[in-house]
Parts: structure tokens; sequence; C-alpha cells
């Protein structure tokens, strides 16, 4: 009776370590598929960097960076520019409707 009950705790206690065992790979499997969405994000930015570096090597071919500051700089000059003669056209055409306006004696 003896060698039976040791039996069954000795089978008690394999079973125990399966269970265990088996836990351990279930949330070693869990962890191996969280790296792997994980890994698949990294490729997906590393194919997006890459995208990035071939555009910036375009860019430069075309133009430096000094030159598109330089661009950008004359853009805002042309922009400045434009309003203050739309402003000044304005101011002109009115002055000239006001004229007009007094030679034919209206006001």
């Amino acid at each position: 009776m003896s060698s039976n009950n040791g039996w069954e705790t000795y089978s008690k206690l394999v079973l125990q370590q399966l269970e265990t065992m088996s836990n351990g790979i279930e949330a070693l499997r869990t962890e191996l598929q969280d790296m792997k969405g994980q890994l698949t994000e990294l490729k997906a930015r590393e194919d997006r960097v890459q995208d990035i570096k071939a555009w910036k090597e375009k860019m430069d071919d075309v133009a430096s960076p000094p030159q598109l500051k330089s661009a950008l700089d004359e853009i805002e000059q042309l922009k400045e520019f434009k309003t203050k003669a739309i402003t000044m056209f304005m101011v002109v055409q009115s002055i000239m409707g006001f004229a007009m306006a007094w030679a034919l004696d209206i006001f």
C-alpha cells in the first residue's frame, strides 16, 4: 500500500511539473508573438527611414539645404513685396477715386 501511495504522490508531482512547464511554454509563446509584432514594427520603421533617406538624397541632387533656405527667404521677400504693392495700389486707387469725385463735384 505504501508503494502505491508513493507512486500516487510521485505521479502528482510529475503532473504538477508538467503543468508548470506547459504554463512556462505558453508564456514563452506569448512573449515570442509580442517580439514578432515588435520586430514587424521595427522593420516598417526601417523601411520608412530608408524611404526618407532616398528622398533626401534625391533632394540633395536637386538643391542643397543652403539653396533651399535662400529660395525660401526670397519667397518670403516676394510675399512681403506683393502685400506692399497691393496696399499701395489700393491707396493710389482710393486717392484717384477721391480726386475724380472732387473734380466732378460729387462731394
